[in-house]
């Protein structure tokens, strides 16, 4: 058996496709995996679950007192999250989000994520400026 050079003997495989039309998840489940994953004792670990030319889910779970720096995004973005507490910093604000909190930001606003208690929360980003190919 070949071996698998660097990253990608690292990366986890992505039985279901990310781009159908429709997709079901249940996010217990997956987050459940990404707990189970290494990552996630280093502070933070995420799964791209669904990933069509203008919108990307992200499932991402955040450790207590793990964070994530200063950022923006190309695209208008929510915050919801589904387990535990974050805190959104942007725009000279601190959002509080516990548990079924969602923040929305437009492009470009730049944030930071920081995890009050352990955490799940979903990012949902839209990709302005891309053809959707379906119309």
């Amino acid at each position: 058996m070949a071996e698998i050079p660097g990253d990608q003997a690292q990366r986890r495989p992505h039985p279901q496709p990310l781009a159908e039309s429709y997709l079901e998840f249940n996010l217990t489940r997956e987050l459940e995996q990404l707990l189970k994953e290494p990552e996630w004792r280093a502070g933070h670990n995420s799964k791209t679950l669904v990933k069509y030319d203008t919108l990307r889910v992200v499932l991402i779970a955040l450790r207590a007192g793990g964070s994530i720096p200063e950022h923006k995004a190309a695209g208008p973005i929510s915050i919801h999250t589904v387990r535990g507490r974050i805190r959104v910093h942007a725009l000279g604000r601190t959002f509080d989000l516990p548990a079924g909190g969602l923040l929305t930001l437009d492009q470009g606003v730049p944030h930071d994520v920081e995890g009050v208690e352990d955490s799940a929360f979903l990012l949902t980003m839209s990709w302005p400026g891309r053809e959707n190919r379906a119309m």
